[in-house]
């Protein structure tokens, strides 16, 4: 066998400059632990939490990523949404059980580290991680050459929340004549840019470029309206995250046979606006959260009571006996 002259470095792969990045993102890092902190120190090969605090805890977890919304992202180069959407995509998740996000870990897949806007993700992730007093536990940057294409950024996200195992919601106390209650979304969030970016190759000038920023804001993180429930004993019957699919794949989750009859607001987004226009309705209702990003619950006695405590909370409806759900846009 002939020896050869080659280095990992030599192959894409430069370990250096790797170690030194994940340096250089500890300040970044040390912003989420802030409520939570990790029981050892962070750089180990596994993250320790510790549980003690919790009388019966629950542990809950989601997995997710930001889908091709970030070829968009990377082409307008607003890579730090894409943290921030990476945080929203699996922090709702955890939070529609009544759980609180406490670990986070991310993968970021990468050509070259030298090209990849790496910190710059990482700083947008940390900053949303913060905000929900949820721990940047460890993660995974992995540069490959010949696998990942220079223009594209893989990256995903795994998230641990905790609840006290009473606290937890079931789905099966939702009744006929629950209210509906919705908390709008920012916009898109990070579900079908698949169709996105297909309308817009059709349609060059479907999305001008002063509305790209609303196009493209980031997964909005509904931690506060969980924590502001939480906080005034309200104990909604069900939660839901409207993501790929829209507000019927998604609600019906945890509705278990049941229906519902909703009426939605008028979605403000513009640029979102122009997507619902440029498709059939039925498409749109099927694809975008049309406006709506998160899903509450809640027994009629508690409504006005959830109202004060949420302040955009809109009424959508009531729960039906059983299915469908039926979705009017009276706005579209």
């Amino acid at each position: 066998m002939k020896k050869q002259n080659l280095s990992y470095k030599d192959a894409g792969v430069d370990t250096e400059k790797a170690a030194a990045m994940v340096g250089d993102i500890g300040e970044l890092r040390d912003r989420t632990e802030t409520k939570h902190k990790l029981m050892q120190a962070f750089g180990l090969f596994a993250a320790s939490f510790d549980l003690s605090p919790w009388k019966e805890p629950v542990i809950l977890v989601a997995c997710d990523g930001v889908g091709t919304k970030i070829q968009l992202l990377m082409k307008h180069d607003m890579p730090e949404i894409a943290g921030e959407d990476l945080v929203g995509m699996n922090v709702n998740d955890v939070l529609t059980s009544n759980a609180l996000p406490v670990l986070f870990l991310d993968y970021v897949g990468i050509h070259n580290i030298d090209e990849a806007p790496v910190t710059r993700i990482l700083d947008g992730l940390t900053r949303s991680l913060a905000a929900c007093d949820c721990v940047l536990a460890g993660g995974e940057t992995a540069e490959m050459p010949g696998l990942v294409h220079e223009d594209i950024v893989e990256l995903s996200g795994f998230v641990v929340g905790v609840a006290e195992k009473p606290e937890l919601l079931n789905p099966a106390d939702i009744e006929p004549g629950d209210v509906v209650l919705g908390i709008p979304s920012n916009g898109v969030h990070a579900n079908g840019f698949s169709l996105v970016r297909k309308l817009m190759e059709n349609d060059p000038d479907l999305i001008p470029d002063d509305l790209i920023p609303d196009l493209l804001a980031p997964t909005r993180v509904y931690y506060p309206e969980v924590v502001a429930l939480q906080k005034t004993g309200i104990r909604p019957r069900g939660m839901a995250h409207i993501t790929g699919g829209g507000i019927r794949e998604n609600f019906a989750r945890i509705l278990n046979g049941k229906g519902a009859e909703l009426t939605l607001p008028e979605w403000k987004n513009p640029a979102a606006r122009r997507l619902v226009e440029a498709i059939q309705l039925e498409d749109a209702i099927h694809t975008f959260n049309m406006g709506i990003g998160w899903m509450i619950v809640v027994a009629p006695n508690q409504v006005d009571a959830a109202k004060a405590a949420l302040p955009e909370a809109c009424e959508l409806g009531t729960i039906t006996p059983e299915g469908p759900i039926r979705v009017e846009v009276p706005w579209a």
